[in-house]
């Protein structure tokens, strides 16, 4: 029943390598948060193309390694460790990009999720502050930096996000949500300039994703989730059709539920105020 469920929530994404071969030979791809999950599959997927991949993440030990691995095949990578949520090593890192001869295309997929109660959040503000570091400022800095490179190049800009930037403010989200929605609207607000400059954007609004990142919520553990490597599938995909946006096709059935249950349970708030006053 679950993998029934899992087929008809999750479509296959049909991934044309000779045209993701075609169009990437040659080219120079920045991937964020590659160490593991969602990251580390595009990278090893695209591992067949003759192409430059620049793998960026805290973890060194494991970006050393998926270079040893991919290396065996016919792309070219190279490592930079950085934690991006650090002004210094940023900075650092950008300085490496523009040492770069070209950059095509960014993959914004480094991120921290947090699912905490606002009553256990009074004493630590870090929560938010760190979600956003990552999930919002560190992704606005490249790409501002970066811009007459991906000119220059016609690049694209890829944005790995997530279903709640489009769905209803939930509880124990706050941290996680807020900031991945301030990336997604700050993007979309920028996206008629850059396209007017042949600048790409995709955003890939993701469902929830088998990866180490959800392994902390007990809850998830048996509600269906895509692979990462059928995520991986749809982040390369999008590099050779550059459409605007990725999401499941039931999301917008997801949205108006989500927007019907938040006002359910004001209503029922509402009534229980009144009861007692």
């Amino acid at each position: 029943m679950r993998k029934m469920l899992k087929s008809l929530l999750f479509f296959p994404s049909n991934l044309n390598k000779e045209k993701l071969q075609a169009h990437l030979t040659g080219k120079t791809i920045v991937i964020t948060g590659a160490s593991s999950g969602i990251g580390k599959e595009v990278a090893c997927q695209l591992a067949y193309i003759q192409c430059h991949l620049i793998l960026v993440a805290r973890r060194g030990a494991l970006l050393e390694n998926i270079k040893n691995d991919i290396e065996t095949q016919k792309a070219k990578v190279s490592i930079f460790q950085a934690d991006l949520r650090n002004e210094d090593e940023l900075a650092n890192f950008l300085t490496f990009l523009h040492n770069q001869q070209t950059l095509d295309i960014i993959v914004n997929n480094a991120g921290l999720s947090i699912r905490r109660s606002i009553y256990e959040s009074l004493d630590r503000f870090h929560d938010f502050t760190r979600t956003m570091a990552i999930n919002y400022f560190a992704p606005v800095k490249i790409v501002l930096s970066t811009i007459p490179m991906l000119q220059k190049s016609k690049g694209q800009i890829i944005n790995v996000s997530t279903i709640n930037a489009k769905l209803a403010p939930v509880p124990f989200f706050a941290a996680y949500q807020a900031s991945k929605s301030a990336f997604d609207v700050w993007l979309r607000s920028v996206l008629p300039e850059l396209h007017a400059n042949q600048i790409a954007t995709t955003t890939i609004y993701l469902p929830l994703v088998r990866t180490p990142m959800i392994e902390p919520t007990p809850g998830y553990r048996n509600v269906p989730a895509m692979s990462q490597q059928h995520a991986a599938k749809i982040i390369c995909k999008s590099m050779y059709t550059r459409r605007k946006k990725y999401q499941p096709w039931w999301l917008v059935f997801g949205q108006l539920a989500s927007v019907f249950l938040t006002n359910l349970g004001d209503f029922s708030k509402k009534g229980k105020q009144n009861e007692t006053d």
